[in-house]
């Protein structure tokens, strides 16, 4: 079994070669992922991230039972401008491949506010990855001179209450759906 310096001496490598804009960041329990806008090449990982999630976390992500995602819904994914639609991945070295282990996104929705969602992967969770992500996301919204970020998601997501309320957000009941909440942070 490795250890966390063996996992990251050996990850090392292989972030190093990462072109562009990236960070690579510790989580709780001391090992380090690779976060960096999401491209193209990253099509086969998003599908397959999508479908080792369990059906539990893909409800909460979709707000609807997927068991995977099509094309449409890849396309859709895929579409990131940097300005008006962006995505930052998470990614671990694990067997000589960087495989995605979270996402977080936001789409505009008029001018001023666009609206976000961030997926950690199962066994990634609880270790502060969706706050890295979330955080990445925040600056760049904030940047790209977005006022508002909000985020519909199922009443019984504790998970994400809990992320949105240490990241500053505010929670009220969906006024459409009582099985949904809106958090909304003011940037």
């Amino acid at each position: 079994m490795l250890t966390v310096k063996d996992h990251n001496e050996r990850a090392a490598a292989m972030y190093a070669s990462t072109r562009g804009k990236h960070w690579i960041q510790a989580l709780k329990d001391g090992r380090h992922v690779l976060i960096r806008p999401l491209k193209e090449e990253d099509r086969q990982r998003e599908y397959d991230f999508i479908k080792r999630l369990s059906p539990e976390s893909r409800h909460m992500r979709f707000l609807a039972q997927i068991n995977e995602p099509g094309t449409a819904m890849l396309d859709q994914l895929m579409d990131i401008d940097c300005k008006t639609r962006m995505a930052y991945v998470a990614l671990v070295h694990e067997n000589g491949q960087l495989i995605e282990i979270g996402v977080s996104r936001y789409c505009a929705t008029d001018e001023e506010e666009c609206e976000c969602a961030v997926t950690v992967a199962d066994l990634w969770q609880h270790l502060g990855l969706g706050t890295l992500l979330m955080e990445h996301l925040i600056e760049t919204a904030r940047k790209n001179g977005f006022h508002r970020l909000y985020s519909v998601d199922a009443a019984d997501n504790a998970s994400m209450r809990d992320l949105a309320r240490s990241l500053g957000f505010e929670t009220r009941s969906d006024p459409d759906d009582t099985r949904q909440v809106i958090h909304s942070l003011y940037l």
